[in-house]
């Protein structure tokens, strides 16, 4: 298939899936959602993509693996659409997210010590006596 024949081509759910690294589940979900726009429709009222749809579709799971949350990605989705943007508003979101990966990381550092603790004072033997336990089921 040629290029020009390929930037025209449209594409299943299920190629637009394959194509985007996002399962045809979650493309119906983000179309639910107002997160994509509504597909095209066959006669057979199947949905039909084109190149642009899947390269949404690219951005939406890029920026998933990133962490980025759906509202985020809806943010970020109208700064890359707009072409009159500032990269500051784009740099300022990713500079937001970057915040709240490094609150959950001393978060998830703090349970994972709290474990080790526990695990460390546990025996780990035939003793039915479980530090860890305890400290579940303490008040």
């Amino acid at each position: 298939m040629s290029c020009v024949q390929e930037s025209i081509r449209d594409f299943n759910i299920g190629e637009a899936a394959k194509a985007s690294g996002v399962s045809a589940k979650m493309i119906r979900h983000y179309e639910s959602i107002g997160l994509i726009g509504e597909a095209r429709r066959t006669e057979s009222n199947y949905r039909r993509y084109n190149r642009q749809d899947v390269q949404v579709l690219q951005f939406i799971h890029r920026g998933r693996a990133l962490g980025f949350s759906l509202d985020q990605i809806r943010d970020l989705l109208a700064l890359w659409k707009d072409k009159q943007r500032s990269s500051s508003d784009v740099r300022a979101l990713a500079q937001r997210h970057i915040d709240e990966l490094n609150q959950k990381i001393a978060e998830l550092q703090s349970m994972r010590g709290t474990l080790e603790r526990l695990a460390a004072s546990c025996h780990g033997d035939d003793r039915s006596e479980c530090p860890i336990l305890e400290d579940l089921a303490a008040p």
